[in-house]
């Protein structure tokens, strides 16, 4: 089983390259969690919730692994709960990272915010570009911290689903 995760800021493509990666090369796909979470409490979050927020994105992510497709794509992973809940609480349950790293990932694509347009869907929360290229170099500097194997994807839509699909390729034939 190959695991790829799609991370990076809000509205840089992660759900709809997940999509895009399932329908060209099957597998897989573990949607995230938070925005169930979000859709089913009506309220915004606070750091309490962090945990059943992991715990769920988890849950999810270990029923796929049980599977064992061929290929497991996940729109997202802890680190994505590691950085909102420092971002907006300043503070983080102490278990996301460990339980992180105790998890193997073949390959993360880490997504530019830049290029492409900030869409408001009434979740997200950083419009302003500075906000999502802080975010995006936080995950770029813990993936190279904790040696996490990323590809760079840039550019528009059509060069972002061109790169993502040679790096999942790559992958698929080492």
């Amino acid at each position: 089983m190959k695991v790829v995760v799609l991370t990076g800021p809000e509205s840089s493509g992660k759900s709809w390259l997940a999509a895009q990666l399932q329908a060209h090369f099957g597998g897989l796909r573990v949607d995230e969690y938070v925005r169930d979470f979000m859709e089913q409490t009506q309220r915004d979050t606070c750091l309490a919730d962090i945990t059943d927020i992991a715990t769920g994105q988890l849950a999810r992510e270990d029923a796929a692994r049980a599977r064992q497709p061929a290929l497991l794509i996940l729109d997202t992973h802890l680190l994505s709960n590691i950085l909102w809940s420092q971002t907006l609480f300043g503070d983080c349950p102490s278990w996301l990272e460990p339980a992180l790293l105790a998890r193997h990932y073949d390959l993360h694509l880490l997504l530019s915010p830049e290029q492409v347009e900030w869409v408001g869907d009434g979740l997200r929360c950083q419009p302003a570009l500075a906000e999502r290229v802080a975010f995006f170099e936080a995950i770029e500097g813990w993936l190279v911290r904790q040696r996490q194997p990323f590809v760079k994807i840039e550019g528009d839509w059509a060069q972002r689903r061109e790169q993502v699909f040679a790096a999942v390729s790559r992958l698929l034939q080492a």
